[in-house]
């Protein structure tokens, strides 16, 4: 356990409360979490290795319990998830290893240019999302949604990483033509399964605080099931809005970290 504050701590557990919830309606919860775990942990030079490691250690726990609280309540082609899953932590073992040899600073423009389109489109067709297709979708997209919600989002979740949950949704609604909490469900198996890959990793690597992991790990579940049960409430009109939010969210972290951090 690092030397942290009883107030740090306590700030760390609300955040850890509050990534669960958001991560469970529409993914996007390491955008509140990194920065309040890098702000939180000691200033060594390592404390960014152990503020993602710690963090898959925590929200491994908070997307398992809102995967089985969507499960339960909605209906989830689970097989296609994992598979879906399993090219995801294909691609993001890739995307690790071109983020070794690369700067991704020239990629951030672009990300915010794709999730200003994307913010866009959903402003603009409020039926995005807001109903399942009548129709059984082909093998095509199925394919299609593997290659790019899972090869695809994956790699981007190695090379860059913030946010990948909520590409996730997106494209899962798009290639699948699932509503919105459905994608959302659809996406946290998924993330299951990237973050046990990539948890693995950082244990490997031994950067991993698993004491406070697994303290943050009961808040984010608890955020994570609350956050579920609000999206099923709630409906793909709710939804929509988080949504909203976390990506002109993401626009704001991103240009914060190219042109002002």
């Amino acid at each position: 356990m690092p030397d942290i504050s009883l107030p740090m701590i306590v700030a760390l557990c609300a955040a850890a409360l509050a990534a669960g919830w958001i991560d469970a309606v529409v993914g996007g919860g390491g955008l509140l979490m990194i920065p309040v775990l890098l702000l939180g942990l000691p200033n060594t030079s390592s404390a960014a290795q152990y503020a993602l490691g710690t963090n898959k250690a925590m929200a491994i726990v908070g997307t398992t319990g809102a995967a089985v609280t969507y499960t339960r309540k909605t209906p989830v082609d689970v097989r296609l998830a994992v598979r879906i899953g399993l090219a995801a932590v294909a691609g993001s073992t890739a995307g690790a290893f071109v983020a070794a040899g690369m700067s991704t600073d020239v990629l951030k423009p672009v990300i915010m240019v794709v999730l200003l389109g994307v913010g866009a489109f959903v402003i603009f067709k409020p039926a995005f999302g807001t109903a399942p297709a009548t129709t059984p979708v082909s093998a095509r997209r199925v394919l299609a949604a593997i290659g790019l919600a899972g090869l695809g989002v994956g790699f981007y979740d190695g090379l860059i990483g913030p946010g990948t949950g909520t590409f996730l949704v997106l494209a899962l609604t798009a290639l699948l033509h699932l509503d919105l909490v459905t994608a959302s469900a659809t996406a946290k198996i998924v993330n299951c399964c990237t973050n046990a890959g990539a948890l693995a990793i950082f244990a490997w690597q031994g950067t991993v605080y698993w004491q406070l992991g697994a303290l943050l790990a009961a808040f984010n579940l608890a955020g994570g099931m609350v956050g579920a049960r609000t999206a099923l409430k709630k409906g793909s009109g709710f939804v929509r809005v988080v949504l909203l939010v976390v990506v002109f969210t993401l626009v704001a972290n991103l240009a914060y970290q190219q042109w002002l951090a």
